[in-house]
């Protein structure tokens, strides 16, 4: 397979214009750089920070390295066509994103609450994008200029390209690209679609002809000819509780014999060309009213994402049809490295004066590693949108990036907040077997274990690590990306090297939850993995002399979790003096496998039937989803109520009372003073704490304990993209805790 790599196209006649110092917001600052107008018009939803933790920069810097004009449009005035017109009518195209993070993740709550901040809007201000802001900004450019072609791209776009269910009206929708009324959308990481297609369009190709560039979705009136399409139910049939021998059901080639009947999919290459045939998923018409044909049609198309062997997708919107073309081809590291090393100014456009934007300040002296993630957590996007297969950054990439955080950053103290990605330890993990690699269509390559042919050496980051403390000017390298702790007890050395250099006091982990009936759908490993890693960083953490501590991360109310399942939790955060500070309840987000369970309550991990399906508990009531969030703050009086009740109704009323074992006290909030709401002094949960805490609380008895701090809520990972995004979606819905030392 013949890739043109991103960095080897000819440059368009517009380069002669030289490199911006930020890619212009207004006609005045157009002036200066000489342009009359703008090839590309980028509109986001999120404020302008030239940096390559966001969107916009990353487009728009990559365009400028072809020879385009790029201008921005950030954060428009969406009641009206005029902000979209500011920098005149593009010559090429308007690519619409809605910014980082999917606009309805970014402005409701999990509990379908507004919010009142925004990240990344100056000031931390809410409600400076609209809902569906990919729809609407879509429809404004159209308004502005009629005959422009649009461009989607984005998290929201990626995750929302077929029918989708969408948790905030609770119903299918169709694909955002026909709601959008757009040419072509973009998902994943689209620095090859996006470059193929800014120069066929300079070159005066009509967009109505890029019908079978990867990593693109467009709509079609009728189907290619040279195409043999075959319909889902072929691969996964969902009408029969027995059915014929298909690709999906035998053995797989990424996976040796003794370890078959661990994986929960089993599946082999496809049998049919991924060059001449396409898969046709369920009409959005047939979605709409058939949940047990929606998680068919979510399991058809996970085992679809492999960019080596996948094949295109195509389901009928009414009388057209849209056509999803295969997964994008990785960048190599060499197309990596030249992404990353782009002329970013590193800092929010000038426009913006003193204000602050919370999601730069977080990730300003943090760089990004590696993209994708092979974990398959089922409540996750990452996968979906970067795919599994690991692409890695060359470490003088890295390296020179660490010196011009130095160089550029004002008031750099000499830290760096961050060297991560989707997860910290993933850095150039992959495949040992390539023929393997581009023929598995297993959703994970740690779940249920660890395949044999993963590759979990981490010496490439160990040695990463290593020569970046070497830098002149740094004084301190942290690591705030969450760490696999499954795969980082295969090296133990890795262990060390974070204990005894990279962490700042306290350290991420998501173990999720503590059962296994939850942690089977999550797709996540058992506890014996998290006890296991927590037993290896206490023991580097004191050999290196550091008092250091875990930060676990927990979901409530994820499918597949009962009741009893959160009272276990919470058993065990308080058996381990744990006390959440920060808990959200499952968030459905477009496109996940866990969506698909909480829509469908089946199990879409294993083969689809109308009959003999897995059904799958779903917490979905109001009430119950705030026992299941209570519960994990089991220690707040103000859900003594609501725990309460709920043990009595489950028949677990020994679990109420003052003895060590029980989870909350017999009293009765409302007649507690206001000191012991506050659980200030010797008043509140302290009154029926176990021995060990106790002692730490009565100074009398242990000075040492009572004058120890507690550690505090570690600071979340910056956006990919959850990318925070792509950092945040892969946390959706997790609890913080904190321990009690």
């Amino acid at each position: 397979m013949t890739i043109q790599k991103i960095n080897e196209y000819p440059k368009y006649w517009a380069e002669c214009f030289g490199t911006a110092p930020f890619l212009p917001t207004s006609r005045k600052e157009m002036d200066q750089l000489g342009w009359d107008s703008c090839d590309v018009v980028i509109v986001t939803g999120d404020a302008y920070v030239d940096h390559p933790s966001f969107g916009m920069a990353i487009i728009g810097r990559l365009l400028e390295s072809q020879g385009f004009r790029v201008g921005i449009i950030a954060q428009p005035n969406w009641q009206n066509k005029d902000d979209f017109m500011a920098l005149g009518k593009p010559n090429l195209f308007f690519g619409v994103t809605s910014g980082n993070m999917d606009s309805m993740i970014n402005r409701y709550t999990a509990d379908r609450k507004l919010r009142h901040d925004d990240a990344y809007t100056p000031n931390n201000e809410g409600g400076r994008r609209p809902d569906r802001a990919t729809l609407v900004y879509s429809q404004r450019c159209r308004e502005a200029y009629k005959e422009v072609p649009i461009v989607l791209g984005g998290i929201e776009a990626s995750l929302r390209r077929v029918a989708h269910y969408d948790y905030w009206s609770d119903k299918i929708r169709r694909s955002i690209l026909m709601d959008a009324k757009a040419d072509i959308l973009l998902f994943g990481n689209a620095e090859r679609a996006l470059v193929e297609v800014a120069h066929r369009l300079a070159q005066r190709e009509s967009i109505s002809e890029m019908k079978h560039i990867r990593g693109t979705a467009v709509m079609l009136s009728e189907l290619p000819a040279e195409f043999t399409i075959i319909d889902s139910s072929r691969i996964d049939k969902p009408g029969r509780p027995f059915v014929p021998t298909n690709p999906y059901e035998t053995e797989s080639q990424c996976q040796d014999q003794k370890e078959e009947k661990a994986q929960p999919i089993v599946v082999r290459a496809s049998r049919h060309d991924a060059k001449t045939s396409a898969v046709r998923l369920p009409s959005y018409e047939k979605l709409i009213n058939d949940r047990i044909l929606y998680a068919h049609a979510s399991r058809v198309l996970h085992l679809e994402t492999n960019p080596y062997s996948g094949r295109a997708l195509v389901q009928k919107h009414g009388d057209r049809e849209l056509w999803v073309n295969p997964m994008p081809i990785p960048l190599t590291t060499e197309e990596m490295d030249f992404v990353f090393g782009l002329p970013y100014a590193r800092r929010p456009h000038p426009r913006y004066g003193d204000a602050k934007i919370p999601a730069y300040d977080m990730i300003k002296t943090s760089v990004n590693i590696m993209r994708g993630c092979f974990g398959g957590c089922s409540f996750c996007s990452i996968t979906e949108h970067e795919g599994r297969i690991i692409q890695n950054r060359s470490q003088d990439s890295i390296i020179q990036e660490i010196k011009e955080i130095r160089d550029k950053v004002p008031r750099f103290t000499g830290t760096i907040s961050d060297l991560g990605g989707p997860t910290a330890n993933m850095y150039r993990l992959g495949c040992k077997d390539p023929k393997a690699e581009a023929n598995c269509r297993r959703p994970s390559c740690v779940f249920p274990g660890i395949c044999a042919k993963l590759n979990t050496d981490h010496k490439y980051v160990i040695d990463l690590y290593r020569e970046a403390r070497k830098v002149k000017g740094i004084k301190k390298i942290l690591i705030a990306s969450g760490v696999r702790y499954d795969l980082a007890i295969e090296s133990p050395e890795y262990i060390k090297e974070l204990a005894t250099h990279h962490v700042g006091g306290y350290l991420k982990v998501a173990p999720e939850h503590t059962e296994k009936g939850p942690l089977d759908l999550m797709m996540k490993p058992g506890m014996g993995s998290y006890d296991k890693f927590k037993e290896l960083f206490e023991k580097y953490s004191k050999e290196a002399g550091k008092k250091q501590y875990l930060i676990p991360y927990f979901i409530s109310a994820h499918p597949g979790t009962t009741d009893e399942d959160m009272v276990n939790l919470a058993l065990w955060l308080k058996h381990n003096h744990y006390e959440c500070d920060q808990v959200q309840n499952f968030y459905p987000s477009p496109m996940c496998n866990a969506t698909a369970m909480y829509h469908s309550e089946t199990n879409p991990l294993k083969k689809v039937k109308y009959k003999r399906r897995e059904i799958v508990a779903v917490p979905k009531g109001e009430r119950q989803r705030r026992l299941h969030k209570a519960l994990l703050r089991y220690h707040d009086p103000e859900n003594w109520p609501l725990i309460r009740e709920a043990l009595v109704a489950m028949g677990k009323k020994y679990l109420i009372g003052d003895k060590p074992d029980c989870l909350i006290p017999a009293e009765d909030v409302s007649r507690q003073t206001p000191a012991q709401r506050r659980r200030s002094g010797r008043h509140g949960s302290n009154r029926f704490a176990t021995k060990h805490t106790q002692a730490q609380f009565n100074p009398s008895k242990n000075n040492a304990s009572s004058n120890a701090q507690k550690p505090a809520p570690s600071g979340e990972s910056r956006g990919n993209q959850r990318s925070q995004n792509s950092r945040r979606k892969k946390t959706t819905g997790a609890g913080r805790s904190r321990q009690i030392q």
